[in-house]
């Protein structure tokens, strides 16, 4: 298996040249880096029996970043040469002005590695690669007669980045990724559903198409189309809910996740601005922050500013004791940066992001915690959502829910939506189960019109007087 290494001070551009731009960019700049990068990937699309898309693309490019107090001037060209660094530098340097800050110091090494750095890309021949997909489709559809259509998606990427800072220290890291998906339709009696999976990581893909991997994934899409189809209309109402464990942290990523980062806080425009040291919880609730887990899909071993990823504290039982810190924004807040500054690629500055951000487990046992449910909704898989960063309001769809009565799981419901607020949620929390689980590895996150990868996890949770919205 190749092992690609990004060396841009070998191919395209002198070190010292290089180095000498950025010092010009940042002289009387508080922070600022060259963040140069290479990205290659690869979609293969299986869908009605065929191969419907195979999609490869390539592409390099820096990212030239001056800071001043609150302001960042940032130019970005997909040409890696000094002649383009010279032109990025003027308009990085509008940011500074007439100068007069103190370089912060620069971020600490770190030889930690979290993941391989093997091409996933080129890890498997195309033809593999399409054969199982293949397999996958007739596997599928011989699981059940029901089965009308199947959709699977191999996705392989690798990101390489070299990250240089003005006191001559440069970090690089090298990011594989690795996916596959699976969806599934079925019919009975002219009524049509569907169901879907999907999982991967910073991983290649031998582990990600193997058999019995795939094979679980195409019963599990299977087992989710399947319990739509018996699925009968939502109730809708004020009413507890359990979710179940893993995915469903999802809410707790949107609905508390953005309002614990740094930027938000800072402007006060979160809905948990200047209540740190308060209790913002239920006693219990402990979330993190975690980009230090091996081969996660949100897991990085050094953030897009050269900061090592950590293990970040956010609520320790139930009280608010941090946030996600990109430089610029810890540097304003008078606290230290948490290895949260990310950006989707070279094209874009960083902000704080949110990597894997999970609710520890409990003490409950959760069969104990439905049976604890009177009336209400077990959500256990959601799809989209919409979050007000300032007040925490949510609006969250279920793919898979039951109804709950006197503790017993009844019939799956469709169109189920859970409906609240971020921090009442979160003092809503009645019962954490000892069942936290990480999602499988399927999360993207967006903010500002950037995209990265992350991870959610949670346990079995029973939140109390959540609205949902149904039929019934």
């Amino acid at each position: 298996m190749s092992q690609p290494s990004f060396r841009p001070f070998e191919t395209h551009i002198d070190r010292d040249a290089a180095l000498t731009r950025l010092r010009d960019a940042t002289a009387g700049a508080d922070d600022g880096e060259l963040f140069l990068e290479r990205r290659r990937s690869e979609v293969l699309s299986f869908d009605d029996g065929r191969l419907r898309t195979a999609s490869y693309d390539a592409s390099e490019g820096f990212g030239l970043r001056a800071v001043r107090g609150e302001t960042s001037g940032y130019a970005h060209s997909s040409e890696i040469s000094e002649p383009s660094l010279a032109r990025a530098v003027d308009t990085a340097r509008l940011a500074v002005g007439d100068g007069g800050g103190t370089l912060a110091p620069a971020p600490r090494h770190t030889n930690t590695r979290l993941y391989t750095d093997a091409d996933p890309v080129s890890g498997a021949g195309f033809g593999l690669k399409v054969e199982t997909l293949r397999e996958i489709d007739a596997f599928t559809r011989d699981l059940d007669p029901r089965v009308v259509q199947v959709s699977a998606t191999l996705a392989a990427g690798l990101q390489e980045v070299v990250i240089l800072r003005p006191d001559g220290v440069a970090v690089s890291d090298s990011r594989p990724m690795a996916r596959l998906n699976v969806s599934v339709i079925v019919e009975q009696d002219g009524r049509r559903e569907s169901g879907s999976t999907g999982g991967g990581g910073r991983v290649t893909l031998d582990g990600v198409i193997a058999r019995d991997n795939w094979e679980a994934q195409a019963r599990e899409a299977l087992r989710i189309a399947l319990v739509n189809l018996e699925a009968v209309p939502a109730p809708a109402g004020v009413m507890d809910v359990v979710l179940g464990p893993g995915w469903p942290g999802i809410l707790l990523h949107e609905a508390i996740g953005h309002g614990l980062e740094g930027d938000f806080n800072r402007k006060e425009s979160s809905a948990f601005a200047g209540l740190m040291g308060q209790q913002v919880a239920s006693r219990g609730v402990t979330v993190l922050d975690d980009g230090t887990i091996p081969d996660r899909r949100g897991s990085i071993n050094v953030d897009d500013e050269g900061t090592p990823s950590g293990r970040n504290v956010l609520i320790e039982d139930g009280v608010l004791v941090g946030f996600m810190q990109d430089r610029q924004n810890a540097r304003l807040m008078g606290v230290t940066p948490t290895g949260n500054g990310r950006r989707q690629s070279h094209a874009h500055p960083p902000m704080p992001r949110m990597t894997n951000t999970y609710m520890l487990g409990g003490e409950s046992d959760p069969a104990a915690i439905l049976a604890d449910l009177k009336d209400g909704i077990y959500a256990v898989g959601f799809g989209g959502g919409q979050v007000d960063i300032t007040n925490g309001k949510f609006v969250f769809s279920c793919t898979e829910a039951y109804k709950v009565e006197n503790g017993k799981v009844g019939a799956p419901v469709k169109g189920a939506t859970l409906i609240g607020d971020g921090p009442t949620a979160l003092r809503q929390v009645r019962a954490i189960g000892n069942d936290m689980t990480l999602d499988p590895g399927i999360g993207n996150c967006g903010k500002a019109g950037q995209w990265v990868p992350v991870g959610v996890g949670q346990p079995t949770l029973m939140i109390g007087g959540l609205t949902v919205g149904g039929a019934g």
